[in-house]
């Protein structure tokens, strides 16, 4: 054997021991001192595709996040969102510097004036839901000296109805009609226009995917000019994906007139933990009880006081690295797939309805095994036959993925 032969063979042994190496290290990264756990992340991992029946989108776009963020040591340091993100100073272990550029990108998308707008990463949909009611109460109670009555159709998400509870308010729940949206009439003969009147619009109600016509309702509440009204929209999982569709209109605070809006992170974005925006106008931040919090150096008129710095920080990662083209594209493709889906079922003869502009396909319940493969999210109405189930089709519910659940429910069936 010659030289050559010998260092190539010798570059070939090290090359494999290397490879070996990473290998190793690589599944010595995945494995923990706890089996169960690391068995736990191995099927949560697997199966993450196949939940289609909840708003979450498992197309996570965070990876290379994760990398950098600990290739820079930042796990080893405790960050807090406290206070104003907006706030003339901002706390040295914060992130207020990119949730500001965050929901600056998300305000014309909604909007807002550029010299009339304030916001906040939240903690979900829930908490943006909290500061809506909340904002709204004072705004209003501040006006005018009395508290207001709350109206929430009674399929909206039921934080609204708790939130109604925990704040104390006299609330009125609005019937609606059998595909889930407020009732216009039913609101009229509810109002009380003696007290103020704050309205949560539902964009995308719970199960059935219902969106409040808000130019209705509106219509209904300028009988009554001496009343005044805080409009705020629960578009916890539409918000998330009108904007970037043609029907972007719906959500402009301008031509809709509403005062706040409560958007998920965790849905439509991709986030990996449940997070939210909550955006509104700063004459209405600016109208609040005030609360000035020396050792922040600022005003606090929001309920929350420590807040999540690492959630800003992904979204503002992904506003950079997905961003407005990439979202239009995944937008556009949930409404087509959620035609498509319909299309399929109907071809089968399995009962199913779905709203206009919506993602939600509520359906006759499938038996319980395709239930549990697919975690779809149940409930039951007589107006549709009794036992429902529903399919949120999010980004990673692609047409193979359809095509698969359409083909069990027929087997099934036969």
């Amino acid at each position: 054997m010659n030289k050559k032969s010998t260092v190539f063979i010798f570059v070939a042994i090290a090359a494999l021991f290397l490879v070996s190496a990473c290998n190793n290290c690589a599944q010595d990264a995945k494995n923990s001192p706890f089996p169960d756990l690391d068995q736990w992340a191995r099927e949560i991992v697997a199966n993450r595709t196949n939940q289609i029946g909840y708003p979450v989108n498992q197309d996570n776009a965070l990876k290379e996040f994760y990398k950098w963020f600990v290739a820079n040591d930042l796990e080893m340091v405790a960050m807090n969102n406290v206070g104003n993100p907006f706030g003339e100073e901002s706390p040295l272990m914060s992130t207020h510097k990119y949730e500001v550029e965050a929901l600056e990108f998300f305000r014309p998308l909604f909007g807002f004036d550029e010299d009339n707008f304030w916001g906040m990463m939240s903690s979900g949909g829930t908490d943006g839901n909290n500061h809506g009611i909340y904002f709204g109460v004072n705004y209003l109670r501040n006006a005018t000296g009395k508290m207001p009555i709350m109206y929430v159709s009674d399929e909206a998400h039921y934080s609204n109805m708790r939130l109604a509870h925990l704040q104390n308010l006299d609330m009125r729940l609005i019937k609606s009609d059998s595909m889930g949206r407020m009732i216009p009439a039913e609101l009229e003969k509810a109002l009380d226009p003696t007290r103020p009147c704050l309205i949560v619009y539902a964009m995308g109600s719970t199960f059935k995917g219902a969106i409040d016509d808000q130019k209705a309702l509106n219509e209904i509440l300028d009988k009554y000019p001496q009343m005044p009204v805080y409009r705020h929209v629960d578009a916890a999982l539409f918000g998330g994906y009108l904007p970037f569709t043609q029907y972007r209109y719906m959500v402009d605070s301008k031509e809709l007139r509403y005062n706040s809006i409560a958007i998920s992170g965790h849905k439509f974005f991709g986030m990996d933990e449940p997070t939210g925006l909550f955006l509104t106008t700063l004459d209405v931040y600016d109208h609040q009880s005030d609360f000035d919090i020396p050792y922040l150096n600022q005003e606090m008129n929001m309920i929350s006081c420590s807040r999540s710095a690492l959630s800003p920080l992904k979204m503002w990662w992904l506003i950079k690295t997905v961003g407005y083209d990439v979202w239009h594209v995944q937008a556009e493709a949930m409404i087509e797939n959620t035609a498509y889906l319909k299309a399929e079922l109907d071809k089968i003869g399995w009962p199913c309805w779905v709203n206009e502009y919506s993602n939600t396909i509520f359906m006759k319940r499938p038996s319980k095994e395709i239930i549990k493969k697919y975690y779809l999210a149940c409930s039951h109405d007589d107006q549709f036959g009794g036992d429902l189930a529903h399919i949120v089709v999010m980004q990673h519910v692609t047409k193979e993925k359809i095509d698969a659940l359409v083909a069990d429910i027929k087997a099934s069936a036969e």
